[in-house]
């Protein structure tokens, strides 16, 4: 069977991928590798949350529902205002469009082990409470918005009348 069509894989025939900066980060293993390439938007991830650290910032998304199932170990969820203690057996659901963030991390001695589930839309928008980012990914940007009136930065004329007139002309 082709690479590129396979359905199934075992999680020992994918590469971990670790990324750590300080107390963040995790390891993780893309279960779904070519979802994407056959079609498909839903995404599994197995991660793998160190002793004494978060796995991704406080955040937030607009459009894409995510579902977190703990294997081993044991951690703690922030979800809004609340601090909830996660164990292995554990199902967290994490809808979409309710500006509720969540965040896991793992203040214990032993590995957090879970499965992040969820679809991947490129018009995603995330939001990152802590830091006030603003993710936008069919911008492929992560940064701040400030808060301006409608027409600010606008030109005087309207750019459209110039086009017009420019067309018009020859």
């Amino acid at each position: 069977m082709n690479e590129d069509t396979r359905p199934a894989f075992n999680i020992a025939e994918l590469p971990e991928v670790t990324e750590r900066e300080g107390e963040w980060g995790a390891s993780y293993r893309v279960l779904t590798p070519n979802m994407r390439a056959r079609g498909g938007t839903l995404g599994v991830n197995y991660v793998r949350v160190p002793p004494r650290s978060a796995a991704v910032p406080f955040h937030y998304h607009l459009r894409e529902d995510e579902v977190f199932y703990v294997l081993a170990g044991r951690g703690v969820l922030r979800y809004g205002e609340e601090l909830i203690d996660i164990r292995a057996g554990d199902c967290i659901a994490c809808p979409a469009g309710t500006k509720v963030a969540h965040q896991i991390a793992n203040p214990y001695e032993e590995d957090l082990e879970y499965l992040a589930m969820g679809p991947y839309d490129p018009h995603e928008v995330c939001g990152y409470p802590d830091s006030g980012k603003i993710l936008v990914r069919s911008e492929q940007k992560i940064g701040y918005l400030r808060a301006a009136e409608y027409m600010d930065g606008e030109p005087e004329r309207p750019r459209v009348l110039e086009l017009i007139e420019a067309r018009d002309r020859t």
